[in-house]
Formats: C-alpha cells, sequence, structure tokens
C-alpha cells in the first residue's frame, strides 16, 4: 500500500500529457529568439517586400532542417549531462578543440554584434536616439539583467518577450488581411521567381545559427532531472522533441508573419525594402503612426532577447573550453559573457551602413556554422561520447546531409558575396 501511495507521487510529480509537456517548455523559447533576430527580420521583409508571398516555402523547409538539428544539440545536452563546448573540449584534442571553440566565440560576438545593433536601431526609430548610444545603452541593460538574474527568470523574461513579438504581428496581419488562400498555398509549394536564388539562400542561412546550437544544448539541462535513471533520460528526450517542436513551430509562424506583412503591405504597393528603418518609416503611409510604433516595439524585443541569448552563448562556449558548465556566477562565463558583449559593443561604433554591417556579420556566421554543424553531427553520432544514443544509420544518412548541404550553402553565400 505504501509503495503504491509512492508511485501515486511519483507520477503526480512527474506530470503526463499537456501538465508533463509544461515543465519542459521554455528552452526551446531561448533558441527561438535567435531564430526572430534582427538578421532574419531584415531578410524576411527583403523577401516579402520583393517576391511577395512565393518564399514562404524557404521558411517553412528552414524550420524543419532547424528542428533536426536542434534536437540533436539538446540531444547531446540531455544524454551526456554537458553542453556542446564542454563535449568538444573533453572528446577532441585541443589542438582541435581550441581552434573550433575559438571560431565559435567570434561567431557569438558577430551575432551579438547584429542583435545590439539591431535594438540600437529600435531605439533610433522610436526614440531618436543615436545608433552610437543605443548600442551602449543596450550593452549595458543587456548585460546587467544577464549578470543579476538566474536562469529561470531570463527564461520567463524571453518567452514573455516573444509573446510580445508574437501578438504584434497578430496586430499588424489583421489590419493588413492578406490573401491566406495564397499564403497557404506558398507556405508549403517551392517556387523560384527570378533573381530570388539569393535572397532564398539568405532566409535559410539566416535561421541556423552556430550560437543556438551551443545555447540549446546547454539551456536543456536547467530542469536539473536525475539522469541517471534511463526512464528520465527518454521521458526528458520525448518532452524536449515536442519543446523543440512547439518552439521553432512559433518562429516559423513569427517569421511567416514578416513575410506576409512585408508582401501585403510593400510587394503590393510596388515597394522593395531592404532595410528596417525604411521599411517603420514605410509603413506608417499605409497603416497609421500605430502601427509602425509597435513594429519598431516588436522590433525592440526581438533585439534585447536576442542579445540575452547571444551573451549567454558566449559565456557557455568559453566556460566550456574549462569543461565548466556555464554559471553566471562563476567567472568563467562573466569573462565569456564579456568577451562577448563588450567587443560587438566597440564594433558598432565603427558602422557607416547598418545594413551593410548586419550582412557582413552573416558572412562571418557563414565561415563558422559548417564547422559548429560537423562537430554536433560527429559527436551525436559517436557511440563513445553518446552510447546507445548515439544516431542510428539513418539519422547519421540526413543530418550529415544538411551538414554537407549547410556547408555548400555557405559557401556559395561567402563567393556570391565576395566574388
Amino acid at each position: 500500500m505504501i509503495k503504491w501511495i509512492e508511485d501515486l507521487k511519483h507520477r503526480h510529480n512527474q506530470g503526463k500529457g499537456v501538465l508533463g509537456l509544461l515543465k519542459f517548455i521554455g528552452p526551446g523559447i531561448l533558441v527561438t529568439v535567435g531564430f526572430i533576430d534582427p538578421g532574419n527580420w531584415a531578410t524576411n521583409i527583403s523577401a516579402g517586400s520583393e517576391f511577395g508571398y512565393s518564399l514562404l516555402w524557404v521558411v517553412t523547409l528552414s524550420t524543419i532542417i532547424l528542428i533536426l538539428l536542434q534536437h540533436n544539440a539538446a540531444h547531446l545536452g540531455i544524454v551526456t549531462g554537458k553542453c556542446l563546448s564542454e563535449s568538444a573540449t573533453s572528446h577532441l584534442n585541443k589542438k582541435v578543440s581550441i581552434p573550433i571553440l575559438s571560431s565559435a566565440m567570434l561567431a557569438a560576438i558577430s551575432t551579438t554584434f547584429a542583435e545590439l545593433l539591431g535594438g540600437a536601431i529600435a531605439l533610433q526609430i522610436l526614440f531618436k536616439i543615436p545608433v552610437f548610444l543605443g548600442a551602449l545603452i543596450m550593452c549595458v541593460g543587456v548585460s546587467l539583467f544577464t549578470f543579476n538574474n538566474a536562469y529561470s527568470k531570463i527564461e520567463k523574461v524571453i518567452i514573455s518577450f516573444v509573446s510580445i513579438i508574437g501578438f504584434s504581428f497578430i496586430f499588424e496581419l489583421t489590419i493588413v488581411n492578406p490573401d491566406w488562400g495564397i499564403v497557404a498555398h506558398d507556405a508549403f509549394v517551392p517556387s523560384f521567381p527570378p533573381n530570388s536564388l539569393y535572397v532564398i539562400l539568405g532566409v535559410i542561412g539566416a535561421v541556423v545559427m552556430p550560437h543556438n546550437l551551443y545555447l540549446h544544448s546547454e539551456v536543456i539541462q536547467s530542469r536539473q532531472w536525475n539522469l541517471e535513471e534511463e526512464h528520465v533520460i527518454k521521458k526528458q528526450l520525448k518532452y524536449e522533441f515536442l519543446d523543440t517542436i512547439f518552439s521553432m513551430g512559433i518562429g516559423w509562424i513569427i517569421n511567416s508573419a514578416m513575410i506576409i506583412l512585408a508582401a501585403a503591405v510593400f510587394f503590393k504597393n510596388n515597394q522593395n525594402v531592404s532595410d528596417i528603418t525604411e521599411a517603420s518609416q514605410l509603413l506608417t503611409p499605409f497603416l497609421g503612426k500605430f502601427a509602425t510604433i509597435i513594429f519598431a516595439l516588436a522590433f525592440l524585443f526581438a533585439g534585447i532577447a536576442s542579445s540575452v541569448t547571444a551573451g549567454m552563448s558566449g559565456g557557455i562556449i568559453f566556460s566550456g573550453m574549462f569543461s565548466e558548465a556555464y554559471n553566471i556566477k562563476d567567472i568563467h562565463s562573466k569573462v565569456g559573457v564579456f568577451i562577448t558583449m563588450i567587443p560587438a559593443t566597440i564594433l558598432i561604433f565603427f558602422v557607416k551602413n547598418n545594413m551593410e554591417a548586419l550582412i557582413l556579420s552573416q558572412v562571418v556566421l557563414s565561415f563558422q556554422l559548417p564547422i559548429t554543424v560537423c562537430l554536433l553531427v560527429y559527436l551525436t553520432s559517436s557511440k563513445k561520447v553518446m552510447g546507445k544514443y548515439a544516431n542510428r544509420s539513418f539519422s547519421k544518412m540526413v543530418l550529415w546531409a544538411i551538414a554537407l548541404g549547410i556547408s555548400i550553402l555557405n559557401i556559395w553565400l561567402i563567393i556570391a558575396e565576395f566574388f
């Protein structure tokens, strides 16, 4: 009788169904922030204003790829209890791991640069604050928030920000009233309008970002379940996948909403837009000043939230070099956040063209992303690292195909940018 009562309590504490899933929701949302960052805004608005609804399918394809890779990164964190950076340090020779993780730190700085710049641009749109001053405000505000709050509070705030961004776009879409029949068709049926290939590659390239793979492998461990019990590992793997699908689904909706908004407003009125500031200004004649303010506020929240997670990623990568888990109270995690935030802010002072700077930051990511993806697939396919949870043959084939595809894609983008 006593054993039956204990089993009942255990099942109640673990939760089932929707209640059980809610305990796992959160880590995926932090990854979603990187999926709706300022770089994505610029790319999606450009796609929608130039090609209408026809490139919505690219966001759908990108989201599927993202789900597979982020799930794989979370898989690593759950099974090993280590993030991607720690695992690289543990299982690779230092001559290999240090250059890889150093390049990942440069990618984190580049990402943070874009996020802080996006937030500074939003402050300029809303309050006429100069970009360099807005960058300082962003850096100080984001750093104070990161250093003075535990992960659980950061997670709640990020979830709130993502909700605000989502509701903002729902509001915008109710005003523009797009053709939902065409939207539904173009979201799943591929098409290649003339001169659209570069934009297609840009949309795909802006979705999968190296810092998010490091981030997800670490924050998935925040629930601190007892991973010595096999049934707990299996349960966490199951719910993590649902969290990833749910969170990436939110990102898919928001990114699609950006393209839909740009198509319904700019493409419909023959306005080709490639700059966020220009987009916010052009919204006013069509939707009114209030809609423009909502747009800019959502952009600001996206910049703040993505800056927080980008800074955390730098701390995760750097602390992993010392075989330590991320903990903002520990020196290596703090140094990692500083190394990420400060250089990114300083670089903004030398920016002459905001759009060109954002593009350059994405080129830096293009160099590093294939390295991180190949590292991830290598580790999660290794039985030495993952034991019986290593990727099976079909999974390895799919993941290596994605890694190869991303490598080709990014080499193509680099060649297109410089040659």
